[in-house]
């Protein structure tokens, strides 16, 4: 277990928003957890649970324990006619997890390459993209309860996957902990991910839904492409369109693409008929959270340090650098005033991703 103190936070989230941390452990092994839970002066501490910060807004220093997430490890646990059953540790960078699965011959995760962050968070947000989420290719996950010390496996309806949802995002039932796992349906700072493991599909088909994706086979003359193949054209869609956080500060897609009713997606085109919408399969209506925010004339402008992408009116960026770097309540600040806008054009109310601490 490593211990540091006043540790600078900038590099530990995208966004590069200047804070710092009282205490950072780095959790190497789940062997680190328990020694974290077993020290007299750390265990009753608060703690906030740290993978590549890349869906984080740091509105100020850290009083907390900061467990910096760093377990490695990518191995395959089985292999059946069906599915190949691979692992990858919570510390491991997401899109090198996806990389590594199709160098060794595991298609299904090409879909969601470049996306920033950590394996371990993945199941938290249930990450998404180009007509794959975790859930349609998660098999179960190992954490630790912070409360008690136990380990605990969850399978994909214990988790509770929803759009960019799940168990790990709502707060714990008060209710005592029995048979090791926690009880309720919230595990918001009470659990943390150390492994998880993903069912890739045998024999793998390719999702190719998305009209970007589409395109780019049509260019290519191709009729059946590869994993590889996927896993290129949408890393460089993605380039195309988002920032790299290396480059620009961010934290990724700021806002979840609203959901309505027929009725309310009706009433809309009534009044823009240009607004981009995609049915669900349950019957609501998805609706592109950054056309919503570009129709509001957002794309572009700024609030201080904070700004919105000029190519992803979606995206919230930091255009300071160093010590003059933009701060967590700028960001806010953009970010309340976009969600004013869309709310009195178009009566939807936008919910941020990333959480604000």
């Amino acid at each position: 277990m490593v211990v540091e103190k006043n540790v600078p936070l900038e590099p530990c989230n995208t966004f590069g928003i200047v804070a710092r941390a009282h205490t950072l452990v780095r959790v190497r092994s789940v062997e680190d957890l328990h020694a974290v839970l077993a020290d007299a002066q750390l265990a009753p501490l608060p703690k906030l649970v740290l993978g590549g910060g890349s869906n984080i807004v740091l509105t100020g220093d850290v009083r907390p324990v900061v467990l910096k997430m760093e377990i490695k490890g990518l191995r395959l646990v089985e292999a059946t006619d069906r599915a190949w059953i691979v692992e990858a540790g919570a510390g491991e960078v997401w899109h090198d997890t996806v990389a590594w699965t199709l160098a060794q011959g595991f298609a299904g995760l090409e879909n969601l390459a470049l996306i920033p962050g950590t394996v371990g968070a993945a199941p938290v947000q249930n990450i998404g993209a180009y007509g794959v989420e975790l859930q349609d290719r998660f098999e179960s996950l190992d954490a630790v309860d912070l409360a008690t010390g136990q380990c605990f496996t969850l399978d994909a309806a214990q988790c509770a996957f929803g759009y960019r949802d799940s168990v790990f995002k709502h707060a714990p039932s008060p209710s005592p902990a029995e048979g090791g796992l926690p009880r309720g349906m919230g595990l918001a700072g009470r659990a943390v991910i150390t492994h998880v493991r993903f069912r890739l599909p045998r024999p793998w088909k390719p999702v190719l839904g998305y009209l970007d994706l589409e395109r780019r086979r049509a260019e290519a003359g191709v009729d059946q492409p590869t994993a590889q193949q996927i896993f290129e054209w949408v890393c460089d869609i993605r380039r195309a369109k988002l920032p790299d956080p290396a480059v620009i500060g961010n934290a990724g897609s700021f806002f979840k693409n609203p959901t309505v009713t027929p009725e309310q997606c009706a009433d809309i085109i009534a009044r823009d008929p240009k607004i981009v919408h995609y049915p669900m399969p349950d019957g609501s209506i998805k609706l592109a959270a950054g056309w919503l925010i570009d129709a509001c004339g957002w794309k572009g402008k700024s609030v201080g340090k904070a700004g919105v992408y000029e190519k992803q009116a979606l995206v919230l960026v930091n255009r300071g650098q160093g010590a003059s770097s933009v701060t967590g309540g700028e960001v806010m600040t953009l970010a309340r005033a976009i969600q004013t806008s869309v709310y009195e054009r178009f009566g939807i109310r936008l919910e941020p991703e990333p959480v604000v601490w």
